[in-house]
C-alpha cells in the first residue's frame, strides 16, 4: 500500500484503504456495533490496514456497512479499547502499532495475575478440562499418572497472547470445574477454594514454532515464532502441584528477568574427569615427609625466638 503526505509535511502515513461494502447482518444475535468492529478487527489483524494506516472516516464506515453514525462509534470506541486503534485530539484515528506485553519469567505468579497487576484485563477461555494421562516427564514430576489435562486461550482484548497447557494431580484438585477457571486465574482459585498454590518451581524457557493446532488458536500463521515457558510448581510444603507449558505470541509478549547479587548462585556440577583426584597415600615414615617435619619444627623454633624478643638481625 502506497503512502501518502500529510498535507502541511510532517512524517507519511498510510492512507485509509478503500474497502468493499459490507453490509451487517440484521438478524444475527450479534449486536451491529460488535459486527462492524468485528470486520474492522480482522482487517487490522490481516494488515489490510497496517499500523499507521488512517482509517476510514464515520461516514465511509457508515455507508460502507449499513448503520447508523453511532454504531460506528460504539465499534470504534471498542478498538481504541482494545489498543488496535489509537485516537488523538483533532485527529482521525489511526491503527496502532502492535502492543508488546512483559512477562517475568522468574515469578511463581502467573500470566493472569502479572497482567492484572500491570493494569490489563486478561480473559481466560477453557478449552479443555479432562482425565488424561501425563507425559513421562511429567508423571515422574507430579508422582502420579491420574492427572487432569487443563488447556486455556488467553487474550488481552479480543487478541489471543498465549495459550496455556497444564496438568494437575486429580486428587489434589477435587471439584475443579471449567466454569470457575473461565476469566479467572488458576491459582487464585486453588488458594481461595483448596487453600493450596505454587509457591516455587523451575522454568525454562525455549523458542519453537507454532504447529497448526497452535496457529488457529493464536490467530497466526502456521511456523510463526513462539515463546514457550515450561515448567512444574510445588506448593507451601513443597509438594509437587502443576507441570504447566505456555505458548506465547513472540510478537505480543517479552519476557523479563530481574536480577541481583544474591540470585547469582551459580551450581555446576562438572565432569567426573574435573573433578580433583583423590589424595596419594602418603606412607607414616618416608623422606619427604621427615623433611616436612624438620622444616615444621625449625620454623617453630624460629617463631618462638622472634616473639621473645630474638637477637638483633640488622
Amino acid at each position: 500500500m502506497d503512502a501518502a503526505p500529510f498535507r502541511g509535511g510532517g512524517a507519511a502515513r498510510p492512507q485509509a484503504p478503500k474497502l468493499t461494502g459490507m453490509p451487517v447482518d440484521r438478524t444475527a444475535p450479534q449486536p451491529l456495533h460488535a459486527q462492524v468492529a468485528a470486520v474492522l478487527r480482522s482487517e487490522i489483524r490481516d494488515h489490510e490496514m497496517p499500523p499507521g494506516a488512517t482509517l476510514p472516516s464515520e461516514a465511509t464506515l457508515r455507508d460502507r456497512f449499513g448503520v447508523a453514525r453511532s454504531v460506528v462509534r460504539q465499534a470504534l470506541a471498542a478498538l481504541v479499547s482494545e489498543g488496535l486503534v489509537r485516537r488523538e485530539q483533532g485527529r482521525a484515528p489511526v491503527v496502532a502499532s502492535p502492543q508488546e506485553h512483559r512477562r517475568l519469567v522468574q515469578r511463581a505468579t502467573g500470566l493472569f495475575e502479572q497482567f492484572s497487576r500491570s493494569g490489563l484485563t486478561l480473559s481466560t477461555s477453557v478449552v479443555h478440562l479432562v482425565p488424561a494421562d501425563p507425559p513421562p516427564q511429567v508423571a515422574e514430576y507430579l508422582g502420579t499418572t491420574d492427572t487432569l489435562r487443563l488447556e486455556r486461550l488467553r487474550s488481552v482484548g479480543a487478541e489471543p497472547v498465549a495459550y496455556v497447557r497444564t496438568w494437575l494431580p486429580s486428587a489434589r484438585v477435587p471439584g475443579l470445574t471449567e466454569e470457575m477457571l473461565t476469566d479467572a486465574s488458576l491459582h487464585h482459585v486453588l488458594e481461595t477454594t483448596l487453600g493450596i498454590r505454587p509457591v516455587s518451581g523451575r522454568r525454562q524457557v525455549r523458542a519453537v514454532p507454532a504447529d497448526a493446532r497452535l496457529a488457529e488458536a493464536l490467530a497466526l500463521p502456521e511456523g510463526a515464532p513462539l515463546l514457550l515457558l515450561e515448567g512444574g510448581g510445588a506448593d507451601q510444603l513443597g509438594r509437587p502441584l502443576e507441570w504447566f507449558a505456555t505458548w506465547h505470541r513472540a510478537d505480543r509478549v517479552a519476557f523479563e528477568v530481574e536480577l541481583s547479587e544474591q540470585d547469582e548462585r551459580l551450581r555446576l556440577t562438572p565432569a567426573p574427569d574435573l573433578l580433583p583426584a583423590a589424595p596419594t597415600p602418603v606412607p607414616s615414615s618416608s623422606p619427604a615427609l621427615d623433611r616436612a617435619r624438620d622444616l615444621v619444627d625449625r620454623l617453630r623454633a624460629e617463631l618462638d625466638t622472634l616473639a621473645s624478643g630474638g637477637t638483633d638481625r640488622r
